[in-house]
């Protein structure tokens, strides 16, 4: 459903640039060019506001802020970063990246990738790429329904992600998962018992989730967005992700989305706070990608054991 929304938006913002350069091609070709740019300053506005909310926030909250120029550096990495995905990968190519589901013997345990709030398992498609240019089993879920129903009902996409995985390699897999999906996980675990917990998660590492809501959920007006509040009922009912499962939390000071950066972080999971990527970025950060490397081979080192 997200792909044909991002569809929608990019297919109309296309035309409407090309209908105004057309309109003014003969008054003013400056005017007609500022039709083709002013969509791309757009997203470049809507990023900076976030950014500039963030750091509001977090001085109100008394919290550690970087520099203004890793803000600035985030900022723009973030825009250039936002077209491709939101602009092309995510519209256009959902599906052009299939998942592996084949693994070495050296390398029995898979990966399950979860996507965020408003994106479809596209995100992942570099993950993909290279995970099964590695000979690692992958797969990308697409979580469904995408809007105007609360977070529990992405768990049944999720679970049979899980399953099928398991199927492939015949163990429990890592989970990987960004904002929002995150959540999802979490509201999966709960539904299992702690026998079961251990026997499909290997390990959950979460990047720029809300497990304690974030604060720009506050203008949400929709499920599932208005799950993610702080303080929601929901959050209150998910509680504290169970001890059976062993968590690592990626969070960012630079994160235009989920700020302030501390509710990314739960206690008792292995914490990673970096200070200058934002929201999307950080699913793209070297250190993350080398992080989960080294994670996966310590599970397969224990799997051969």
């Amino acid at each position: 459903m997200n792909a044909r929304i991002w569809q929608a938006v990019v297919l109309c913002n296309a035309m409407l640039a090309l209908g105004w350069s057309l309109w003014c091609w003969q008054h003013s070709p400056i005017l007609a060019l500022a039709g083709f740019v002013w969509p791309f300053v757009v997203v470049a506005l809507h990023l900076g506001s976030q950014m500039l909310l963030m750091r509001r926030v977090c001085a109100q909250r008394g919290l550690l802020l970087p520099p203004a120029v890793v803000l600035v550096r985030a900022w723009a990495n973030e825009w250039l970063l936002s077209l491709q995905v939101f602009g092309w990968r995510m519209p256009f190519r959902a599906q052009a990246e299939a998942d592996g589901w084949s693994c070495s013997p050296q390398q029995p345990v898979g990966l399950v990738l979860v996507h965020g709030y408003f994106c479809n398992r596209a995100v992942w498609a570099p993950w993909l790429r290279k995970l099964k240019k590695l000979g690692i089993a992958c797969t990308a879920v697409t979580l469904e329904p995408a809007q105007g129903a609360p977070m529990d009902a992405m768990v049944a996409d999720l679970a049979a992600s899980v399953q099928r995985m398991m199927k492939a390699t015949g163990r429990a897999p890592l989970i990987v998962a960004h904002s929002m999906g995150g959540l999802v996980v979490r509201a999966w675990l709960n539904t299992l018992s702690a026998e079961q917990q251990v026997a499909q998660a290997a390990h959950v590492i979460t990047v720029a989730t809300p497990h304690r809501g974030a604060w720009l959920a506050r203008f949400a007006r929709r499920l599932p967005a208005r799950d993610m509040r702080e303080g929601s009922d929901w959050i209150d009912r998910l509680g504290w992700p169970p001890d059976a499962v062993r968590f690592s939390c990626w969070a960012s000071r630079s994160d235009n989305i989920v700020f302030p950066s501390d509710l990314a972080l739960l206690p008792g999971a292995e914490q990673h706070l970096l200070e200058d990527v934002a929201h999307m970025q950080l699913l793209f950060d070297e250190r993350l990608w080398r992080a989960c490397l080294q994670t996966h081979a310590q599970l397969c080192l224990q799997a051969a054991v």
